[in-house]
Formats: C-alpha cells, structure tokens, sequence
C-alpha cells in the first residue's frame, strides 16, 4: 500500500500545553508570583515567553527601587514587540536576575527557573490571593 504525504495546512508547529506551575499566582498579563516569606520572585509565563517569540532584551529596574502594585519592573523586547512587565505587589526590589540581561533566551526557555526576573520585598503579600492559582490561569488559556 502506498500512502500520500499530505502537507500540513499549518505549516507552524503547534506548541504542546504544559500545566502551569502549581506553587503560583498568575496575573491577567500573565506574570507569575512566588511567594517565600517577605519576598516575591516574578516573572512572564511560557505562554508570555511563546507569544513574545524570541525575547532578545531585557532590562529590569535597579535593586532599591520602590514599586507600587500594579507599576512597572522592567521591560523585555523580542522580534516581535516591547512589553511592559507589571508587578501585583508593592514593596522594594531587592534582587535583579543579572542572568537574563545576558542571556535573554532564558525567559524563553525556562521562564519558571533561570529566567525569573525580579524579587521584591513586600510587607503585604495578600494582593497576590486576588489573583489566579494555576488551575484558573490554565482555563484562562484554553480562550486564548
């Protein structure tokens, strides 16, 4: 028997779903907080990342840097577009990923671990309970 190749009618490759991280909170503009004490790692989701493509530049504000909830920690651009990186939490920026200025592929590549961006030193962490565990986030994205 022989078979036809049949071309594919999307000729991009379909990325596979991956639950997010259970141990997150996750914002509309889907940043994602983590919470160890006082302290709060953020960064972009991998469907942030994917959406973004190839991120080729990243610049955080410095450590020291008081932020409010909802205000801005940095900015990474890809080949596509700059975006802007907003925190859910107010407090003071205490520790920079120096990693990803250099190597702005890791927000891509591993948004959840190497490419985290900023920590932040918060005395109220309970805006993060307003926002969506993984579970919700991941139904976020089944409309997206």
């Amino acid at each position: 028997m022989i078979r036809a190749r049949v071309p594919n009618p999307n000729p991009h490759p379909v990325a596979t779903f991956m639950s997010s991280p259970a141990d997150l909170r996750y914002s509309e503009s889907h940043e994602w907080f983590r919470v160890d004490g006082d302290v709060v790692t953020m960064g972009i989701t991998q469907f942030a990342a994917d959406q973004l493509t190839d991120v080729t530049y990243a610049e955080m504000r410095p450590v020291g840097t008081t932020v409010d909830a909802g205000g801005g920690v940095g900015e990474v651009e890809s080949v596509k577009t700059t975006s802007d990186i907003y925190t859910a939490v107010a407090g003071e920026i205490v520790e920079v990923n120096d990693a990803i200025s250099g190597d702005p592929s890791l927000i891509n590549s591993d948004p959840y671990g190497k490419g985290w961006m900023v920590r932040i030193r918060t005395s109220d962490s309970s805006a993060l309970e307003g926002l969506m565990d993984a579970a919700a986030y991941d139904q976020s994205l089944s409309g997206a």
